[in-house]
């Protein structure tokens, strides 16, 4: 198994707990558990907020001003999944968060995401930054809300936060011989 650094190591330990919770979250008989999805709840949005208010500006700094060719895409997923953790849970709003975190987790934790880029790039603020994130506080969470408008699927829940904008790209792999990374600095 490959070395991973500090920040890759922490955040997708916490992506691994937050994806037991969510796997407790539906019962076999597909109801749902609502300790295992409060906790799962509060767990990712203080995960989102980790990486919106810590991570992706530290990383931004780090490469000289520029942000992660993936931030654009991770900012509308956040986006998207806070807004399915509004409504009241059903095991088909969990399979619709579920539908997004596969993807993106895996952006997130790759060889080259924004995780090991921060721990290539950080170099002596790394340690500053691995302290912040594990302190970061739990973040305050509102109750459930079912009124109209509330968004319920990932499809209407990603273009809610574009406003019909294009899905943000994923950067294209360099594909010159000797070279297969992702064009991350």
């Amino acid at each position: 198994m490959e070395d991973l650094g500090p920040i890759r190591r922490f955040l997708a330990d916490d992506h691994d707990r937050l994806d037991v919770l969510l796997g407790s979250a539906v019962t076999p008989a597909g109801e749902i558990d609502f300790a295992s999805y409060k906790e799962f709840r509060a767990g990712l949005l203080r995960h989102i907020g980790i990486e919106e208010k810590i991570l992706f500006p530290a990383s931004q700094r780090a490469n000289g001003g520029s942000p992660h060719p993936t931030v654009a895409r991770l900012h509308r997923d956040h986006g998207a999944l806070a807004l399915l953790l509004v409504p009241t849970p059903t095991a088909d709003i969990v399979a619709e968060i579920r539908s997004i975190l596969d993807g993106h987790n895996e952006i997130e934790e790759g060889k080259d995401g924004v995780y090991a880029d921060c721990d290539r790039l950080l170099g002596d603020e790394l340690e500053a930054v691995l302290e912040r994130l594990k302190t970061y506080p739990p973040v305050k969470v509102a109750p459930h809300f079912d009124g109209p408008g509330v968004v319920r699927r990932a499809d209407d829940a990603l273009r809610a936060v574009t406003r019909g904008r294009p899905e943000p790209p994923i950067p294209p792999r360099d594909r010159t011989p000797g070279n297969e990374t992702s064009g991350s600095g």
